[in-house]
């Protein structure tokens, strides 16, 4: 189930909130958690049900492995080979589902064999709970005397906010909220709190991150009549599309959760503003930075090993970032290059944090930009070819086909207008417009506070009233044009 959908808005999401809290008035504290289960489940099972039973069954696995194969073992060289056997299957089922076809067409082309691999159904999320997962038989591993029942376990795991997009929580962090008789009392500041951040998390989506998306969707689908201006358009229409399609995903999930009266883990603040590649990734899916740091850095020594081996674990690092996020040649590249962004950001760094500030946020929000080239094309060919054409210097007329697949809806009327009054100006209208656009989107991005930091000195008036009403009516009334989340493929 999609949250930019009439039956989330309307339907699951109100209905969840409403008998959550009804239900909690009894004090039926058991009740509201299976009530919250079940939710969830038919939440993940709406979109893709085949997914559910791999999901259950690696619940069940890794349950049952922190709460009774780790502590039946006393040797400690058992009990860490069954630490890294339960991980190992995490990721044989992750490898299965996600990897197969990719590693199969790479046997193909080294052997020049006819491996085939059926279609295989990708369960939702996998890749978020299946690192959700490891996070928590490590730590039981770790903090043996911490125990949590079946039901509160299940419902960390496929808890609807964050089970297809993250954030990657840790149990320590959700499970107490889950437990806590003080958070059962419904508290009207927070559910108009969490109300506006939905609504700004909705409108990001719908209202931005959507049309950002038409311009990269076609610019990226027709190479061959790119030139400078339009490449940097198309360039920087996904930077924009996909921090509003994940951030606005995670501000929805995070106003869901704080209706509940359950706080969800930052994960994005503000990253286009950042200085430097080391900061930008601490304030860019910070959850999935955290995990690295604690489960697969930290334990490869992190940089308590000398300078070498330092820069080796941050190429590890972000070459695992980059397998995680698809199984395709572009998404290692894009990891790659993150990895030595961040070497060559780590040794410069006592000379460049005395550069202006304009310099470093210019050349760090230009690698990210270039960075997400490969991210989004469909090769590493296509993504040379439009850098290659960003800097070619050429400039041609603007396609016409570009501008009618570009201009948001809420826009056709003074387009249609234009071209009953004045025919030969339509074009160039509408990529006016689409330009404005997209300057908005990079200046809100980078100068206006987020939704987290504007909830943080929230309080209920009027004004928000009418805000909220606005952006849920707009984005409601454009959902006609449903799209899913960019990170439901990761």
């Amino acid at each position: 189930m999609l949250f930019n959908s009439y039956i989330f808005v309307l339907l699951f999401f109100p209905v969840t909130v409403i008998l959550y809290h009804l239900i909690n008035k009894t004090g039926h504290y058991t009740l509201s958690k299976l009530f919250l289960l079940a939710m969830s489940l038919w939440f993940y099972c709406y979109e893709r049900p085949e997914g559910v039973i791999v999901l259950l069954i690696s619940i069940l696995i890794n349950y049952m492995a922190a709460s009774f194969l780790f502590p039946s073992i006393k040797n400690e060289a058992l009990k860490k080979f069954s630490l890294a056997a339960v991980i190992l299957i995490n990721l044989l089922i992750l490898f299965y589902f996600k990897y197969m076809g990719f590693f199969a067409d790479i046997i193909n082309h080294i052997t020049g064999g006819d491996l085939r691999v059926e279609n295989i159904i990708l369960p939702l999320g996998i890749s978020f709970f299946t690192f959700s997962q490891i996070s928590y038989v490590t730590d039981s591993y770790r903090e043996p005397d911490t125990r949590y029942s079946f039901l509160d376990y299940a419902l960390f795991i496929s808890f609807f906010p964050k089970i297809s997009v993250g954030p990657i929580a840790f149990a320590k962090e959700m499970i107490p909220q889950f437990n806590d008789t003080l958070k059962k009392v419904p508290d009207h500041g927070n559910i108009s709190r969490g109300l506006f951040i939905f609504a700004l998390g909705l409108s990001k989506k719908v209202l931005i991150a959507d049309n950002m998306a038409k311009m990269a969707d076609w610019g990226y689908s027709n190479i061959v009549f790119l030139d400078t201006p339009l490449s940097l358009i198309i360039i920087l229409s996904y930077t924009m599309q996909i921090y509003y399609d994940f951030s606005g995903y995670c501000d929805m999930a995070t106003g869901v959760c704080k209706m509940l009266n359950i706080d969800l883990p930052v994960n994005f603040d503000s990253p286009y503003r950042s200085l430097s590649i080391n900061e930008f990734w601490k304030r860019w899916h910070i959850t999935l930075t955290r995990f690295f740091r604690n489960y697969i850095y930290f334990p490869l020594g992190g940089s308590r090993k000398g300078t070498a081996r330092t820069y080796i674990n941050i190429l590890i690092i972000y070459f695992i970032s980059g397998i995680w996020h698809g199984a395709d040649y572009t998404f290692i590249v894009w990891g790659l290059l993150y990895g030595v962004g961040m070497c060559i950001s780590k040794a410069v760094s006592p000379i460049s944090v005395k550069w202006p500030k304009a310099v470093r946020f210019i050349l760090t929000f230009s690698f990210v930009n270039l960075a997400w080239v490969f991210f989004r094309a469909d090769s590493v060919a296509t993504a040379i070819q439009v850098i290659k054409t960003l800097f070619s210097f050429t400039f041609n007329e603007i396609p016409p086909a570009f501008v009618v697949s570009s201009v948001p809806i809420e826009f056709e009327l003074i387009q249609w207008l234009l071209a009953t009054f004045y025919p030969g100006s339509t074009v160039v209208s509408g990529f006016i417009m689409i330009l404005l656009l997209l300057i908005f989107a990079i200046m809100a991005s980078i100068f206006m506070k987020n939704p987290i930091r504007r909830a943080e000195n929230f309080k209920p008036s009027g004004k928000y009233v009418v805000m909220t009403v606005i952006l849920i009516t707009w984005s409601v009334l454009s959902l006609s044009e449903v799209t899913p989340f960019l990170y439901t493929n990761f």
